[in-house]
């Protein structure tokens, strides 16, 4: 038999073993070795990152797909992936890759220059004869990108129309993996490339079982050499208490972000390693600022006096967050303003600012909360301890929860206009990328429709600015515009976590709060 069917018949038997709720341990004995079972807090959107919008499908497809560049292990600094060495032009605008030679992609066909060039143009190039296997929501973080140039096989060139600060830290992000698409596979797929996928990682796809599994076995033939692991199997397991369940009794190795209220079950025993790794995360609320009541700045304002910050991180998160004070998490120190203090848990304050804007008696409104989902951090609890603290100062929530997916559907790119809050948490690789992509007018996950031309402002200063220390002080203005604006409540900034299996050997969390599997094994 042929190792690669061998290989496959393991995976998805292993599979088949597991994919009972609350199987006992002795079960999961059958599971090989060799192959990572992970408890997953979301179902797989998209197997394109061009296409894909949250960390939880990042955290899946970093194993599949190679950029240009990467982090450091441990680090948001960059160095080589795909592309062995890099120059920038002394204007900021043209970068060039040199490219590694001999990488093959998992459909055996080879990475080269024309390959990187028909990745970028198929986001970029809207007469691209395979542009309408978008939409690519996320592309405009790679900024002003002019052309790419092929100038030899193994040699590209991005030229951009100005300097883009972010540009090498946005290549080495999750969404920077579009470069290491195989072209072959989105000609075959068309369409369907988002279901079908294709890369030159760790990792390949070979299975993807909706709501139940999402397998992906080994590329023997990686560049950097074969992965330990001869597989892995992710399993979407919405609910906390199920992840947990799992985790248990053998049912998954790995799990990933532990409810607060299970950490010290895990780490109270040897069968258990604990991972925490704190990183660029904020949880907050979106306003609707085009609709009243939040169109009103003294509103805004009052729902961040409403809410016990303090006592959330304490009680619900067990101090696994700290409390947010802006947009820019303090992980990024250099552009982080660290007087900015949180809004003060004031609810004398908030019921004046209603008045004052004229809801003496209060207001209600609808309050979207999600079920589940990546850095969302038990967001039924807070859903409800939030609602309690409107409710105390008038502002009355009726709360509509949906399933993760469903849940950014419905938000994705504006609320409705019946909606006046939603929960919603980011992990961002650049002060730029969150404000660009959430706080600028018109801009592709604007949910609350906020527009401020100071705003736009700064974020153009900032993307344009390549010394860091002036830059640091653009995005420390922009935090002070956007406090007193108050487009969101800013609540948490997370400490990402994970459990695993004693026997698990390797792992660890990266700052980026995508999950690599390349160096992980069982014992």
């Amino acid at each position: 038999m042929p190792p690669l069917m061998f290989t496959r018949r393991i995976l998805l038997g292993s599979v088949a073993a597991i994919s009972v709720i609350g199987l006992p341990r002795f079960a999961f004995g059958q599971t090989p070795n060799d192959v990572l079972v992970v408890g997953h807090v979301a179902e797989l959107q998209t197997l394109d990152p061009a296409q894909a919008v949250t960390i939880s499908d990042f955290r899946i497809l970093i194993n599949i797909y190679d950029g240009l560049l990467r982090y450091k292990d441990g680090s948001l600094e960059v160095e080589p992936g795909l592309a062995e060495s890099w120059d920038i032009s002394p204007d900021g605008k043209t970068y060039t890759f040199a490219l590694r030679k001999g990488v093959k992609f998992h459909d055996g066909t080879s990475f080269d220059a024309d390959a990187v060039k028909f990745n970028f143009d198929r986001v970029l190039d809207a007469n691209h004869p395979f542009h309408n296997t978008g939409p690519f929501p996320f592309v405009f973080t790679l900024g002003p990108i002019d052309k790419v140039e092929v100038l030899d096989p193994y040699k590209i060139a991005l030229v951009y129309k100005e300097p883009y600060a972010p540009a090498l830290t946005m290549l080495a992000g999750a969404i920077g993996g579009l470069a290491g698409i195989s072209p072959a596979a989105v000609k075959k797929f068309g369409k369907d490339f988002a279901r079908n996928g294709g890369g030159a990682g760790p990792f390949k796809f070979i299975e993807w079982v909706s709501g139940q599994r999402f397998v992906l076995e080994a590329n023997a033939d990686y560049f950097r050499g074969a992965p330990t692991l001869k597989g892995l199997v992710f399993r979407p397991i919405i609910d906390e208490n199920a992840r947990v369940s799992e985790m248990q009794s053998g049912g998954t190795d790995i799990t990933i972000e532990v409810p607060p209220d299970n950490i010290a079950t895990f780490t109270a025993s040897t069968d258990y390693i604990y991972y925490q790794q704190p990183g660029p995360h904020l949880w907050y609320l979106v306003l609707n600022t085009k609709t009243k009541p939040f169109d009103d700045k003294r509103v805004r304002q009052a729902i961040n006096y409403a809410i016990n910050k303090g006592a959330m991180v304490t009680d619900i998160l067990k101090d696994t967050a700290t409390v947010a004070s802006s947009v820019t998490p303090p992980a990024f120190d250099w552009a982080y303003d660290g007087g900015l203090k949180p809004y003060p848990y004031d609810p004398a304050k908030a019921k004046q600012l209603l008045a004052d804007a004229g809801y003496p008696t209060g207001v209600d409104v609808t309050f979207y909360v999600t079920e589940s989902g990546s850095g969302m951090l038990s967001p039924q609890l807070m859903g409800t301890a939030i609602q309690a603290d409107l409710q105390a100062v008038g502002i009355r929530a009726k709360i509509e929860t949906y399933e993760w997916n469903t849940f950014l559907g419905k938000i994705i790119p504006a609320m409705p206009p019946d909606v006046g809050v939603a929960e919603l948490s980011f992990m961002t690789q650049d002060p730029d990328m969150h404000p660009a992509l959430a706080l600028r007018t018109g801009a592709a996950v604007n949910s609350g429709g906020y527009s401020n031309p100071k705003v736009d402002a700064l974020i153009d200063q900032g993307r344009t600015e390549t010394d860091r220390g002036k830059r640091g002080a653009i995005y420390k203005q922009l935090q002070d515009v956007i406090y007193e604006d108050a487009p969101w409540v800013f609540v948490a900034n997370w400490k990402q976590n994970a459990v695993s299996s004693s026997h698990v050997k390797g792992f660890q969390l990266h700052p980026s709060f995508t999950t690599r599997f390349y160096g992980t094994s069982k014992a």
